[in-house]
């Protein structure tokens, strides 16, 4: 039996009930909604430029970019979640961030998102479990739930979202194995 005294509280929660880490989250939107990503994984955050398709990638999967001589593929949050099919704006932009993958290494990945709003910082009172209802995207991807004075922002496990199988997918691509 191990001793879960001294653990922090996330490490002895369920594991969907808020794996979240207090720290700093950059926040972002999908439509209405307001996400957070621990700022750890995020490297940069971009504006929107030509991407390059590949072919037979599932339909998020927008393509790849050359960011300053190396191809990272990109994806389309949105799209992803399922969500409704939007213009992009002046404010859409891509976050890149680094992805741990099962394997123990890791991988570049463009997130194409509506708008970039701030880094926060989020102190473990400030974070529940993702609720048992009316989520719009699998509970997997859910590290938790933020609570802060303007609101609710789901806080993302961003190294979920991105599946082993797209990497997978991505890697046998010719463009993919310039990286």
């Amino acid at each position: 039996m191990t001793n879960t005294a001294n653990l922090p509280t996330s490490q002895h929660l369920p594991a969907t009930a808020g794996r979240a880490k207090a720290g700093k989250h950059l926040t972002f939107t999908l439509g209405r909604e307001s996400y957070g990503l621990e700022v750890l994984k995020v490297r940069e955050i971009i504006r929107m430029q030509d991407i390059t398709p590949v072919p037979q990638m599932p339909d998020y999967v927008k393509g790849v970019i050359n960011l300053r001589g190396k191809v990272v593929p990109v994806i389309d949050l949105r799209l992803k979640f399922r969500l409704a099919k939007a213009e992009f704006t002046e404010r859409t932009c891509i976050i890149v961030v680094q992805v741990s993958l099962a394997s123990g290494t890791s991988s570049l990945m463009g997130l194409i998102v509506d708008a970039v709003e701030e880094v926060v910082n989020i102190i473990a009172q400030e974070i529940e479990g993702p609720p048992d209802f009316g989520a719009k995207l699998s509970a997997e991807y859910l590290l938790g739930m933020a609570k802060l004075k303007n609101g609710v922002k789901t806080l993302l496990d961003i190294d979920r979202v991105v599946t082993a199988e797209t990497i997978e997918c991505l890697r046998q691509t010719p463009a993919a194995d310039q990286s």
